[in-house]
């Protein structure tokens, strides 16, 4: 592995960071160096992750719209309309009950919503990080293939001008034997 990244990267082994190391025994091994993000991220997740994220989710659908429009405009006719008729409306217009309501689950969906993101954010930074090493390997891997492209072309370079020097003995003797007679 030394020689290898000594060889490819040209810098020492112990000058690379510990995921370069993984990087270079990978494709000393021949190992496969990519993963599934999903997977690796998922074996983290807590029982208020998951919740925050379904919570986000649902929060971010137009199920979540739908519904809460229907809610708004449910309480606005219940509370002017319904009500005004037969009783006093426990929170008429201009619906500051409501307001309340609305700020306290803004106050709490926030942070929840903010948490997702947080989340997302970090499973981004190990799907780069998990790139950058598929990268790497891959250039590693070109560079070590280029090597012994460059010591096949050597080699064969070699076999034939050993060949012509060859045919350049037996021309001179042919020559030389061709003259005398």
């Amino acid at each position: 592995m030394r020689q290898l990244a000594e060889q490819l990267l040209a810098t020492g082994f112990d000058r690379l960071s510990e995921r370069e190391c993984r990087v270079i025994a990978g494709v000393a091994q021949r190992t496969q160096v990519s993963r599934n993000v999903n997977h690796a991220f998922e074996e983290k997740r807590t029982f208020g992750d998951r919740l925050a994220d379904r919570v986000a989710t649902f929060g971010g659908s137009w199920v979540f719209i739908t519904l809460f429009l229907a809610t708004l405009a449910a309480w606005a006719l219940f509370n002017s309309a319904i009500l005004a008729g037969f009783v006093e409306a426990f929170d008429p217009y201009p619906y500051i009950f409501l307001n309340l309501l609305l700020s306290m689950l803004a106050a709490l969906q926030a942070p929840i919503i903010m948490m997702s993101q947080n989340r997302q954010a970090a499973r981004d930074r190990v799907a780069a990080s998990l790139d950058y090493e598929i990268n790497l390997k891959a250039e590693v891997e070109i560079m070590e293939l280029h090597e012994k492209l460059d010591r096949i072309r050597s080699q064969h370079l070699e076999e034939l001008l050993r060949a012509q020097q060859q045919q350049l003995r037996l021309l001179t003797r042919l020559a030389d034997a061709g003259g005398a007679a």
